[in-house]
């Protein structure tokens, strides 16, 4: 044993080499140029332009109803009726007053043209002659009234012919046939209710960060702000996955809410086919910012160190460089860059899980794909 010992002892002891790795293969691409268009999304809630409650002028019994709930009808169509014949009573007693005093203005005519003629024949007396003028003028009146009395109640007779002021949607009655209405003030029935639904509105919010973006973007001309009211929108019901409505802004109220710190903003839409419905939700787009020329890259290839964006390139000599940079939207899986890089530079879209800044890489050419992204036409 002791002389295997020594002859291990004799033997070169071999030196410690640290092993080497060869450089991580990556692919490279160049960033997309291309002119870019913001736009911003918002949750809204769509209201009627026009929402009119059916109540009665006149007061009565109820006759029949002539709509069906929920349908769509139009301005003008007949919706109830109010027993007419105590005011067609009424009617023809103030027309047969009417006839009454034209009667009695006819024989004050009569009477101060012949006094007329008396007087110039100097027999009858200037006393008499002025009491027949007054006669005249006073049947004149009594006919003015008669007709105004005539008017209002064939304006009663027509109001029990209930008519849609617009037209709409007819909600449900609230009233049935033979119940008596009231009608006339401010505490008169409540028969139905109509609203109308083309076009429509959509009401949403825009937070104060949003809104002075819009403002600074129409001074610099980077954008238009919303109080323009030829805006072009957007919208979309909660099961559509496209932009398939157009519509216009139509109004931004003038101070903000202080206990949300938003404003509200209203479009205006078309709804020809009244597939739009008030209550419903929807998602709103509109211009935010742009057109502007930006940067496109794939959104893996970008890392994050806590709240600073950065991605890698390759620089001299292969070497792996770290660029901070600011990113913008997402388009399909292409992120906008802001700032930061060139549209020269050769960023690593695959690989970067092996990649460490200042090491060298074994470069390979990529091509960047577009993938169509529906978006709403400008």
């Amino acid at each position: 044993m002791l002389l295997l010992v020594l002859a291990g002892c004799n033997q070169p002891q071999q030196s410690a080499v640290a092993p080497t790795f060869p450089p991580p293969d990556v692919v490279y691409a160049t960033p997309l140029a291309r002119d870019i268009t913001d736009k911003d999304e918002y949750t809204g809630r769509l209201a009627a332009v026009k929402s009119v409650d059916i109540r009665s002028r006149v007061s009565g019994y109820l006759q029949s109803i002539h709509f069906r709930e929920g349908a769509i009808v139009k301005e003008g169509d007949l919706l109830y009726i109010i027993d007419p014949r105590p005011y067609k009573a009424k009617y023809d007693q103030a027309a047969a007053n009417l006839n009454k005093a034209i009667a009695t203005r006819e024989l004050a005519k009569n009477d101060l043209a012949r006094a007329a003629r008396l007087m110039q024949s100097h027999t009858l007396a200037e006393e008499v002659y002025d009491a027949r003028t007054k006669q005249l003028q006073e049947a004149e009146a009594v006919v003015e009234a008669a007709r105004a009395v005539v008017a209002a109640t064939e304006l009663d007779m027509e109001f029990t012919h209930i008519r849609a002021p617009i037209s709409g949607r007819i909600g449900k009655t609230q009233v049935t046939d033979g119940n008596l209405v009231k009608g006339g003030d401010m505490e008169s029935t409540l028969l139905t209710t109509i609203v109308a639904l083309d076009p429509i509105y959509v009401y949403f919010t825009v937070d104060e960060k949003n809104m002075l973006r819009y403002m600074r973007n129409e001074k610099t001309g980077a954008g238009t702000y919303g109080g323009d009211p030829a805006q072009p929108m957007w919208l979309r019901l909660s099961d559509e996955t496209e932009y398939l409505h157009k519509g216009q802004l139509d109004f931004i109220d003038n101070k903000f809410d202080n206990a949300t710190g938003t404003m509200e903003v209203r479009g205006i839409f078309p709804n020809p086919n009244l597939m739009l419905q008030p209550g419903m939700f929807a998602n709103v787009t509109m211009v935010g910012e742009g057109p502007y020329s930006g940067l496109l890259i794939p959104d893996s290839a970008i890392s994050m160190d806590q709240t600073l964006k950065y991605v890698f390139v390759v620089g001299p000599n292969n070497m792996a460089l770290r660029k901070e940079i600011v990113t913008g939207r997402l388009l399909g899986d292409l992120r906008v860059i802001r700032s930061g890089l060139q549209p020269d530079d050769r960023v690593i879209i695959t690989g970067i899980q092996k990649v460490v800044a200042g090491m060298p890489v074994n470069p390979k050419p990529g091509v960047i794909e577009e993938k169509e992204v529906k978006t709403p036409a400008l």
